[in-house]
């Protein structure tokens, strides 16, 4: 477990650091992956990556200030907004998956193939299948909102 905790967050700090240089944050691109072209509210995207209302709601705020996202009203539900990418933020989020990309191939390429496939193929298999359901936990270890971001 220390060793993927590690290595996560080696992937993780790496992945934080070249992100920045484009302007983005993980959290901030996982928002904008995620409302690409969907139609979803800002709920339904926080509950997607797993981040909680008031995260999203300064994420949103950084992204509205910095031109790459709108909120605009549902036409389903008035209380609820709508996130839509702007043209701006489509072009960050094309230059931050390739970024992201770029980190993989790196990563994963310093792997002889037989090693690089088989640790894809058993963490999906894990997350997938053992790990699919988190345990109950009274106080559980902070998610981080990198769903999109990684994998």
């Amino acid at each position: 477990m220390m060793l993927l905790h590690r290595t996560g967050h080696a992937l993780e700090t790496e992945l934080t650091a070249r992100l920045a240089e484009i302007g983005l944050t993980p959290r901030a691109r996982c928002v904008l992956s995620g409302a690409l072209d969907a139609g979803l509210t800002q709920s339904e995207i926080a509950e997607t990556i797993s981040i909680d209302k008031t995260t999203m709601v300064v994420t949103m705020d950084a992204l509205e200030s910095a031109g790459f996202a709108e909120r605009k009203p549902s036409a389903t539900d008035r209380r609820a907004r709508v996130v839509v990418v702007t043209e701006l933020g489509r072009e960050i989020v094309q230059k931050a998956d390739q970024v992201v990309a770029d980190i993989y191939e790196s990563v994963l390429g310093s792997l002889p193939d037989d090693e690089r496939d088989g640790l894809v193929s058993g963490l999906t298999r894990l997350l997938e299948g053992r790990l699919s359901t988190p345990v109950p936990c009274e106080k559980p270890p902070r998610k981080r909102a990198l769903r999109h971001a990684v994998g």
